[in-house]
């Protein structure tokens, strides 16, 4: 597992290997839930399904397309982060600690 940011704002991502392809899991907040689902196959454009009322699907397209870039995959990236009423600055803080957690990979 690996994470960005401190207290309210760390977020983590866990990867899971499988024989043929990969998850990865993310969460943080204040509350971590699965805002949506991002499917990346090498060579084609992502698929995305992002859940209504939320944006997760934002953060996590790029965690896909790392992972299946650098492992060229299948890669399943799911998940989501909150802050309850959260301003604007510190949905930019979340969305900075995620985009981390993709040069990471």
């Amino acid at each position: 597992m690996i994470s960005a940011g401190e207290g309210r704002y760390r977020v983590w991502l866990k990867i899971e290997k499988l024989d043929d392809g990969m998850v990865c899991i993310l969460g943080g907040g204040e509350r971590s839930h699965v805002g949506g689902v991002v499917v990346k196959e090498p060579g084609k454009d992502a698929k995305v399904l992002a859940i209504e009322g939320h944006f997760d699907d934002q953060v996590l397209k790029p965690i896909a397309e790392a992972a299946s870039r650098k492992y060229n995959m299948t890669v399943t990236a799911l998940g989501g982060v909150h802050i309850d009423k959260a301003t604007k600055e510190e949905i930019e803080r979340l969305v900075a600690n995620c985009r981390e957690l993709a040069k990471c990979i």
